[in-house]
Formats: structure tokens, C-alpha cells, sequence
């Protein structure tokens, strides 16, 4: 049982204002593993206070120090990175190689990544014989993030507000808030100067509301379902603050009709599959020519079929549990009504997966028969379940990707190169991966649509927490 009683504010461990306390569940097992505090306006209030007050000395402060300040922290995350792994798989369930691989070290990543940009990053350049343009931070940084990559999610957020000279207030999900913790003390071991990052936990309506309405909030940077982030927006907006959302997708994976069928189809579902599905830009969609239909569907239930579920820790386990029984009642709940809408059930289903007597595990899915109007083809599912569409002329493949109000990520699969490029720029979309292509952390990341407003990854979330000013 981990214990946590305070908040980190204003460079030390404050007290909070209430009692009120919040279990974090383990999703293996179903047991509380840890205890936080449940923050109220007045902790907020006290933490904005306190970015406030540090934020003329760190906007000021000298940008090869803050870049000393980011390495420092990548540094701490990696001495402690075993620890933090184990927390993040105890927390969210995420398989014990996924969260040393992915949560943490692509945390450490964004840190290193906005060190290197803060280097090369020119805060003023002369726009033409009379106009100096500057880059000035945006002030205060309200961040709420979530828990499906809940270290990550805060790295991609903090890194790049603290490169441009901005102070943070972070709320995190309460579903998993135990790493953060560890990083607010790596913080403070850094010596980063009081108040510039502060850390209050607790619920939406009475922490995260607080936030997105205080007076001395600037910046809103919001990470999670697209109806929390409207509600984030509008609250933001009777202020003016400035906004930015990543929210969720339904994303397309487009096989086109010379594809490496075989290639395609394994990399998209587990793509599906990763982090238990819980994952906003996952490949969810399988869009493929119909007259391979049958071939897509014998390659998908293969794949998917060898996926081992299991037990997190357990190191050859390659899926674990959905977060949460609230999670986990909503795919089942998905699952079941695309059964009752007519869609095929290839493998998988609503039932618990065998050899699991306990946790909040999920059958991995394959559905096919899907049409565009259905909700499964429709709804962002946040579980492992992956659905097939069949298309009969290209035309068709890019308009069943484009037939989604999100547009967040997507893929492309073609033995010609041109071909794939030339469907990817058709897709409305904030990202696409071509043949199985990676991005790094530099790259923008951010949606199209309801996907959300904004970007992250490198220089391009540089710009998110910076104002511009011409001098003339």
C-alpha cells in the first residue's frame, strides 16, 4: 500500500485542505494499492498562486538553464525508471515490458527532446528592417492529463511549458496518479525553483473546474475524452484562456489493394491492442478490399488469437487489463451492442478471457460485417477491439476513413510508395503512419475534428505555450 498525504506545492509537500482521500485500484488484481489526497478549489487555488508568483523568475530565467533543468529530470526518471514502471503497470495494468519501453521511456524522450529544442530555439528574430518578432511564454499552465499513459501524457505537457518559461499546475487522473508523485520528487531533488511546477491531485468537478476557471490561469492543456474536453474548453473560454485539447480518436488503418496483406494486418491489430486498447490514436479500424475480405479475416482472428493475456507483471504477457470496472462494463457494453447490431463476432467477446480469475480483463475482439453507421464503427471503445470494413474502389477506402467525426491518427499500407502518400494527404487527420512507420516524440502530434485543437511533440508544442509579440 502506498500512502501519499501531500500535495507539491510551491517547492515543498503541503498539507491538503480536506481529509477526503481516493483509492487507486490495482485493474490485476482489484485491490487498493495506493492512497491520494483529493484536492479542492483552495489546494488549487494555492497552487496557482504559487505558479504565479514564480513565474516572472523562471520566464526569465535563462533558456541553457531550463535546458539543464529538463536534462536533469530525464536524468532522474532514468535512475528511478525500474521503480516508476512497476507503479505505472500496479496503477493502469499495462504489461510490465510495455510500461518500461513506452510510458517511461518515451517520458524521459520528451524531456531530452525539449532539451535539445530549448537549445536551438530562437525566442526573437527580426521580421524585416523595422519589426523584431518575440516569443514570450504564455503564463501559467493549468494541465490536466489522463490515465491511460499517465506519465507520458504529463511529460508531453510539462516539458515543452517549461522549456518556453511557463509554470505548471498539474492535475492528473485520479485513476493514476501514483507516478506522478515520483516525479514531483525528482523535481524537487533537481532543485527546480519553487512554484514553477506544482502537482494537486484529485477530482474533475472539484479540482479540474477549479483550474480551468481560476482567474490566473493562462493556458488550459487539456488530455482526455472529447466530452470532458468540450467541458474544459467552455469553461476556459468565459475567461479567455487559451486552450488546448488532445482528445480521442476512431483511426483508420487503410490496406490498399497491393498491400503485404499479412504485414498489415498483424501490425494493425496490435496497434489495436496495445496498452489494452487504451490508447486515443490506436489503428481501431481496418479498412480493406472487399474481395480480400475473407483472407483479412483469417489473418485478424490468427493475430489476435495469439495475443497472451495474463497477469501485467508477468513479462511474456502482452496484454493486460482495462483500467478500471467502469471501463471495463463500457467495452463489454460496446461489444454486446455491435453483436445486436448485426456485426460479425470473429473472436473475442464480452465474456472474461480464459485463465483469468479476477481483474479487469478483455477478450481480445475482432468484429467484421461492420457498415459505417454502426456506433462500434463510430464510438471510441478504449478496450482491444478491432473492426473490419470492406471498401470496393479506393475512392470508398479514403471515404470510410474520413466517415468519423474524430481525426486523430490513421495508416496507410502500399508496396507503392506514391500511392500511400497521395491516400494519406486524402485522410483528414493529424498523423499517418505509412508501411508501419513510427513517429518519434518530435513529431507533431494532435487531431483534426473532434480530435482536438493543438499539438504536441518537439518545437511545434514549443509554440502552444508561447504568445507572440511584434515590437516595431
Amino acid at each position: 500500500m502506498i500512502v501519499r498525504d501531500k500535495f507539491f506545492i510551491d517547492g515543498s509537500w503541503t498539507s491538503p485542505s480536506t481529509a477526503t482521500t481516493i483509492d487507486v485500484i490495482d485493474p490485476a488484481t482489484e485491490q487498493v494499492t495506493g492512497v491520494v489526497p483529493a484536492g479542492s478549489a483552495q489546494d488549487i487555488d494555492g497552487a496557482v498562486q504559487a505558479a504565479n508568483r514564480a513565474y516572472p523568475g523562471w520566464a526569465a530565467t535563462d533558456a541553457g538553464v531550463r535546458a539543464d533543468f529538463l536534462g536533469a529530470i530525464a536524468d532522474g526518471i532514468e535512475a528511478r525508471k525500474d521503480e516508476i514502471a512497476a507503479l505505472i503497470t500496479s496503477e493502469v495494468g499495462t504489461p510490465i515490458t510495455f510500461s518500461e519501453n513506452v510510458h517511461v521511456g518515451s517520458t524521459i524522450t520528451y524531456f531530452r527532446d525539449s532539451e535539445k529544442a530549448l537549445r536551438d530555439f530562437n525566442f526573437e528574430e527580426q521580421y524585416n528592417a523595422s519589426t523584431l518578432i518575440r516569443k514570450e511564454p504564455v503564463g501559467v499552465v493549468g494541465a490536466i492529463t489522463p490515465w491511460n499513459y499517465p506519465l507520458v501524457q504529463v511529460a508531453a505537457k510539462l516539458a515543452p511549458a517549461l522549456a518556453t518559461g511557463c509554470t505548471v499546475v498539474l492535475k492528473p487522473s485520479e485513476v493514476a496518479p501514483l507516478c506522478i508523485f515520483v516525479l514531483a520528487e525528482i523535481i524537487q531533488e533537481v532543485g527546480l525553483p519553487a512554484g514553477v511546477f506544482n502537482l494537486v491531485t484529485g477530482y474533475g468537478p472539484e479540482a479540474g473546474e477549479p483550474m480551468a476557471t481560476h482567474p490566473l490561469v493562462n493556458l488550459l492543456s487539456f488530455t482526455g475524452s472529447t466530452g470532458a474536453g468540450t467541458r474544459v474548453a467552455a469553461l476556459g473560454a468565459a475567461d479567455v484562456k487559451r486552450v488546448t485539447l488532445e482528445l480521442g480518436g476512431k483511426s483508420a488503418s487503410v490496406v490498399l489493394p497491393d498491400a503485404d496483406l499479412s504485414a498489415a494486418v498483424a501490425a494493425t491489430v496490435a496497434d489495436c491492442y496495445s496498452n489494452s486498447g487504451q490508447t486515443c490514436c490506436a489503428h481501431t479500424r481496418l479498412v480493406v478490399p472487399r474481395d480480400r475480405l475473407s483472407e483479412v479475416e483469417s489473418l485478424a482472428v490468427a493475430a489476435a488469437e495469439s495475443f497472451t493475456v495474463g497477469s501485467p507483471t508477468d513479462r511474456s504477457t502482452q496484454i493486460g487489463p482495462v483500467v478500471s470496472e467502469i471501463q471495463l462494463e463500457r467495452v463489454r457494453a460496446h461489444i454486446s451492442k455491435a453483436i445486436d447490431d448485426g456485426a460479425v463476432l470473429l473472436t473475442g467477446g464480452a465474456g472474461r478471457p480464459d485463465g483469468t480469475e479476477h481483474g479487469y480483463f478483455v477478450r481480445p475482439t475482432v468484429f467484421s460485417g461492420i457498415t459505417t453507421s454502426m456506433p462500434i464503427a463510430q464510438e471510441e471503445v478504449f478496450g482491444p477491439v478491432l473492426v473490419i470494413l470492406a471498401y470496393d474502389s479506393v475512392q470508398e477506402a479514403i471515404d470510410i476513413a474520413n466517415d468519423s467525426s474524430y481525426g486523430l491518427g490513421g495508416a496507410v499500407w502500399s508496396t507503392n510508395h506514391d500511392s500511400a502518400v497521395d491516400v494519406a494527404r486524402s485522410i483528414r487527420t493529424g498523423q499517418v503512419s505509412i508501411n508501419g512507420s513510427k513517429a518519434t516524440p518530435d513529431v507533431p502530434f494532435g487531431g483534426f475534428k473532434k480530435s482536438g485543437i493543438g499539438r504536441e511533440g518537439g518545437v511545434y508544442a514549443f509554440e502552444e505555450f508561447l504568445e507572440i509579440k511584434a515590437i516595431y
